[in-house]
């Protein structure tokens, strides 16, 4: 009898010490974390404003919970934007003077994670999850944080956005109801373009003794979005990578269209981009309409602020168009995270709290606040969203809810795409961003002198948009796509 109970006392402390810790993969090993002395890990990210107090929101809710259960605390730390993230990262894992330690996890697009795996300090996550795990997150999303030199999965794929189509209905009633213009015609690029001239038209013959007063129906941000997206939409894969290698696949009929549909109309006017972001354009009343991320939902405006005061706007939400005839792809976009190598504990421990972030009730109540889309295949319902936001009591902004539900629909159509990260992606993507952008806004400018001459408008524009003006900047763009990804001397 005396010997069972000794038995049975060695049993349950046994018992004890193993429900206090947590054990996970890790090259065919063990990890043990206490509860009694926990692992503590840093996260840097980029989330601001509701995004931050939504993610901060959820941090706590680990700690007081998973965390404390299982011997993890987080501490989680905006770096201000996607820019000064990616500034402190490189400081930190360059030892520059002055720099803090490297967190244990940080908000990564592919490019900069790209960067950062050549110093070999990126945990291969695959260590810490299993097949099963893996299988459970959306398939592209998972693929595109496979930037190992073998395959191996470094980004852990977190919350991730697409693209959409806002605009103001307040202005767009009146005009739809004067020209005929159609929400149908809404759906492609080249009924954008058609649809923007007739808006500028319309609102020039409001001041028949002003002429060329008209104004800017469409602007977008993200250009280098419609290089890429347009491109796969057309049939050609722009960044055909192999390896760390890339092969520009610039088609001069796709990049025709591209000029055709955005080039063309920002010089005649009928488009513009004049603050930094194109819902800021929509706040001053320079535009009514633009393609924009799922999350700049959140910063469309209810009020436009002119010269003449203020007014209130409704809004619109539609799918992002498409090139016609083209396939039905969207952008596939948002950072992930990655986990920076140090011991074994911290390691696991950040690979479960990204686990549990990404749990769909966890991630669906992130969505329905920030406007990224959740990661697991399970969560990509808008009824499973609906039973979130009713068990939650959330009360979410009608523009996110009705981006998430385009969002939804969309997965189950379109196909998302994004690139694989290759050497000096970052500076082909700045080509792609302000290559043409930026030719858009000189050209313009210099319409526009000519206008206030008394220059008719197709005259002015002529010498910048007619076939000899595109073969110049073809044959400059291709150029300068090449020279971004030259090894420097």
């Amino acid at each position: 009898m005396k010997r069972r109970l000794i038995l049975l006392f060695f049993c349950l402390t046994a018992a004890a010490l193993l429900a206090g810790c947590s054990s996970g993969k890790s090259d065919g090993g063990k990890v043990t974390l206490d509860p009694d002395n926990p692992t503590n890990i840093t996260v840097w990210h980029y989330y601001n404003g509701t995004q931050q107090a939504a993610f901060d929101q959820l941090v706590e809710e680990f700690n007081r919970t998973v965390g404390k259960e299982q011997g993890v605390y987080v501490e989680a730390h905006s770096q201000g934007n996607v820019s000064d993230l990616e500034t402190s990262v490189l400081a930190a894992f360059n030892k520059e003077v002055g720099s803090s330690e490297p967190p244990d996890i940080f908000s990564s697009y592919a490019d900069t994670a790209y960067t950062i795996e050549q110093m070999g300090v990126l945990v291969d996550l695959e260590d810490y999850m299993s097949e099963e795990d893996m299988e459970q997150y959306v398939d592209s999303f998972l693929e595109e944080g496979r930037i190992g030199a073998d395959g191996e999965l470094r980004i852990f794929p977190t919350a991730k956005s697409s693209e959409v189509f806002m605009m103001s209905k307040t202005d767009w009633e009146p005009f739809a109801e004067a020209t005929g213009a159609s929400l149908d015609d809404l759906a492609t690029m080249e009924g954008v373009a058609e649809t923007a001239k007739a808006y500028y038209e319309w609102t020039d013959a409001q001041t028949p003794d002003v002429p060329n007063d008209g104004q800017a129906f469409y602007g977008r941000d993200a250009m280098a979005n419609l290089f890429i997206i347009g491109s796969m939409q057309l049939g050609t894969e722009l960044f055909q990578v192999d390896g760390d290698k890339v092969t520009f696949q610039v088609k001069e009929d796709v990049m025709k269209k591209i000029w055709d549909s955005y080039y063309v109309p920002f010089v005649k006017g009928y488009f513009a981009a004049t603050g930094r972001f194109r819902s800021d354009d929509v706040t001053t009343g320079d535009l009514i309409a633009y393609t924009g991320s799922t999350t700049s939902a959140n910063y469309f405006p209810s009020t436009v602020e002119t010269g003449d005061g203020s007014r209130e706007i409704e809004y619109l939400t539609l799918p992002a168009p498409i090139f016609e005839g083209g396939e039905d792809y969207a952008v596939q976009q948002g950072a992930g995270m990655v986990v920076t190598k140090s011991t074994p504990e911290r390691e696991y421990a950040s690979v479960l709290f990204l686990e549990w972030f990404t749990q769909t009730e966890n991630n669906l109540l992130f969505s329905c606040t920030s406007g990224y889309m959740p990661v697991k295949k399970d969560a990509f319902s808008k009824e499973k969203m609906d039973d979130v936001i009713e068990e939650n009591d959330l009360e979410i902004d009608p523009k996110t809810y009705d981006t998430m539900a385009i969002c939804f629909d969309m997965m189950e159509d379109a196909k998302l795409y994004t690139n694989k990260a290759f050497e000096n992606g970052a500076a082909a993507r700045k080509v792609l961003e302000y290559n043409l952008a930026d030719k858009a806004v000189a050209d313009r400018a210099a319409v526009e002198e000519q206008l206030a001459q008394g220059v008719d408008l197709e005259e002015a524009a002529d010498p910048y948009v007619n076939e000899d003006a595109f073969r110049s900047w073809f044959e400059e763009f291709k150029a300068a796509l090449e020279q971004s990804v030259e090894p420097a001397e």
